[in-house]
């Protein structure tokens, strides 16, 4: 089982990155192979149609997204949406669509990060949640502590590390992707 994270934040190390980091932890200590992507590392395009033929890192990240049973997709909160590089990379998955809905069937969850509590962070785990929807994906959330999946509030680099109730709701959607997914392929 190959479960991929994907940090829709542009910032290298930020809360973001570190709630799908603990996320994909947790579903390694139970034996899935996971794989990490950070948008603040990547080019990403706008979709136009000249993009069809500009170099940049698209391809690569959805070779993973087709190669992953499962994925998790975080993103922090900007204006109670994701952010406009997770924004662009979904526009970018158009290809998955008209290739026979190749996420059709895999499993997915959502993590948002937010400066405040009720900060739009449920307003992102929908979009993103829209956005397997349209991929014909398998959603699952956390069903213990939160209806929508893995969400914290962190407005420094590492402030989500001490809210406690987010990194158990990140810690839950883990599990219940972890336990979907294993389902699944049994």
């Amino acid at each position: 089982m190959k479960i991929l994270g994907i940090s829709g934040s542009p910032r290298k190390g930020g809360n973001t990155e570190l709630l799908v980091r603990r996320a994909l932890d947790v579903c390694k200590k139970r034996g899935a192979d996971t794989e990490f992507i950070s948008l603040a590392e990547k080019k990403i395009n706008y979709w136009l149609e000249s993009t069809r033929d500009d170099v940049d890192d698209v391809d690569e990240i959805l070779d993973e997204m087709k190669s992953s049973d499962a994925i998790i997709i975080g993103s922090p909160t900007y204006f109670a949406s994701v952010s406009g590089k997770l924004k662009s990379l979904f526009d970018r998955t158009l290809p998955l669509r008209i290739d026979n809905y190749r996420l059709s069937g895999k499993v997915g969850g959502s993590i948002a990060v937010g400066g405040s509590r009720n900060g739009g962070q449920e307003h992102v785990c929908i979009q993103i949640h829209n956005w397997m929807l349209l991929h014909e994906m398998i959603i699952v959330a956390d069903r213990k502590t939160a209806h929508f999946g893995g969400i914290a509030v962190g407005r420094d680099p590492g402030d989500v590390l001490k809210d406690k109730l987010g990194i158990s709701t990140v810690e839950n959607l883990a599990n219940r992707v972890f336990d979907v997914t294993k389902e699944m392929k049994e």
